[in-house]
C-alpha cells in the first residue's frame, strides 16, 4: 500500500480550510503539512525537528539570524527549538513541512553531504 498526497489537491484542501497550514499525513512521529503563509510568516520555534521542502515560489529563509535564498525544490532542516521564518516570499510560495522525532529533537549533528 502506498500513500500519495498530490500537491494540487493539497493546495485546494488548504485553501478550503481557510488556514495557513493543514496536516495531510501522520505516521508514528512523522506529521506532514502544507504551509502557505499569508503575507507574513508568524511561526515560533517548534518542539520537534522539522524539514521544509519548498513546493512553489521563492523567498528568503532566516534560521537563527542566518539568511539564505530559497526556491521551489529546496530542502531546509530546522532543529527543534530554533528560531526561523520565511521572509520576502513570493505570492505563490508554499512548502511541505515534515515534523518528526521526539520533543526536543533528535541528538546528533546534522551532516550536509554537499558541503
Amino acid at each position: 500500500m502506498h500513500q500519495k498526497i498530490a500537491l494540487l489537491a493539497a493546495r485546494h484542501a488548504l485553501h478550503a480550510s481557510g488556514q495557513e497550514f493543514k496536516t495531510f499525513f501522520e505516521h508514528g512521529t512523522l506529521a506532514v503539512e502544507l504551509y502557505k503563509p499569508d503575507g507574513t510568516d508568524k511561526q515560533t520555534p517548534h518542539d520537534r525537528d522539522e524539514v521544509y521542502l519548498i513546493a512553489s515560489g521563492h523567498g528568503t529563509f532566516v534560521l537563527e539570524g542566518d539568511s539564505t535564498t530559497i526556491q521551489t525544490g529546496d530542502f531546509l532542516f530546522v532543529p527543534a527549538g530554533a528560531a526561523h521564518r520565511f521572509v520576502e516570499f513570493s505570492a505563490d510560495f508554499s512548502t511541505w513541512v515534515l515534523f518528526y522525532g521526539p520533543s526536543g529533537g533528535e541528538s546528533g549533528t546534522p551532516i550536509n553531504h554537499l558541503s
